[in-house]
């Protein structure tokens, strides 16, 4: 509602305005018209209250709007944080993941095992006791369940000559031989003796190998501790052979006096297992010494 001068140009007093116009009744008499005023100052309230509430309305709505644009990126943070990693970008770190860098190491090889042969090639290095007994254990050689041999008499001498026959002791001698170790076994009436000739090198040995000739040069068969005399006059199969700086050799033949032949086949398969059962056991040896070196 508005209030004007009939005539003239219409003004508005607004309390809440400084220097605005306060309107006036026209009567003569000059006395506001309270209920004017009192209309025009109910309206003024409406208008505040309204104002006040639209405004608190919209306060409301921009609160709410941060609100939620809050809980959108914490549960968009959340939700990333909870998934599994098989879910979780490839780029992305774990959560308390450091990435430190992997050590690297130069390549490197495992050194080759010791070679057995290189311990009982040379004086130096085969260093490890040695008899009649370590080398030729026990009072029997088990080759398989039917096959036992019975071990007789064993010596042991440093007069490489005084152990051998033939054109032996010549060869031996000239190579340096500083000892010679014999051992006899039997079995159903056939011996076989065993000769190791020791050197300081292998070269030696090799050489003695090469020398022999075993239709005449032969180690000196070992009687004795249930061992009969075997091929003193018979015809016997003998052998030779070398491995590191020891020549071993064979003798075998009929406690008989028998002589041996071609298809004297037991005669042969014992002296074939002796002379593999030497070999085995000076490798054997080889194989202490390189598995102490390869611990120490």
């Amino acid at each position: 509602m508005s209030f004007g001068q009939q005539g003239g140009p219409q003004s508005q007093w607004d309390p809440w305005k400084p220097h605005s116009q306060q309107p006036w009744n026209s009567g003569d008499d000059g006395t506001p018209d309270w209920a004017a005023l009192a209309e025009a100052s109910e309206t003024r309230n409406k208008r505040r209250r309204l104002l006040f509430i639209g405004g608190g309305a919209l306060a409301t709505v921009a609160i709410g709007a941060a609100v939620a644009a809050a809980v959108v990126s914490a549960n968009d943070s959340n939700s990333a944080s909870n998934k599994p990693t098989s879910e979780l970008s490839g780029t992305a770190g774990l959560p308390g993941e450091s990435k430190a860098a992997e050590p690297s190491f130069e390549p490197t090889s495992a050194p080759p095992p010791l070679d057995p042969k290189d311990f009982i090639s040379s004086k130096s290095k085969d260093t490890a006791p040695l008899s009649a007994e370590i080398l030729f254990r026990g009072t029997q050689l088990t080759v398989s369940e039917e096959t036992v041999y019975k071990k007789g008499a064993t010596d042991d001498t440093k007069n490489c000559s005084a152990a051998t026959k033939g054109g032996l002791p010549k060869i031996l001698t000239a190579n340096d031989c500083t000892r010679f170790i014999r051992v006899s076994y039997t079995k159903d009436g056939v011996a076989v003796t065993v000769g190791v000739a020791v050197f300081d090198t292998a070269a030696q040995a090799t050489k003695v190998k090469s020398q022999v000739n075993t239709q005449q040069d032969h180690v000196d068969p070992l009687y004795g501790k249930g061992v009969k005399e075997f091929c003193n006059a018979a015809v016997c199969q003998s052998y030779a052979n070398s491995y590191g700086r020891y020549a071993y050799f064979t003798i075998a033949g009929f406690t008989n006096g028998k002589d041996v032949t071609n298809k004297d086949t037991p005669v042969l398969r014992m002296s074939n297992n002796l002379a593999k059962f030497t070999f085995d056991q000076i490798h054997r040896r080889g194989e202490a010494q390189a598995s102490a070196a390869a611990n120490e």
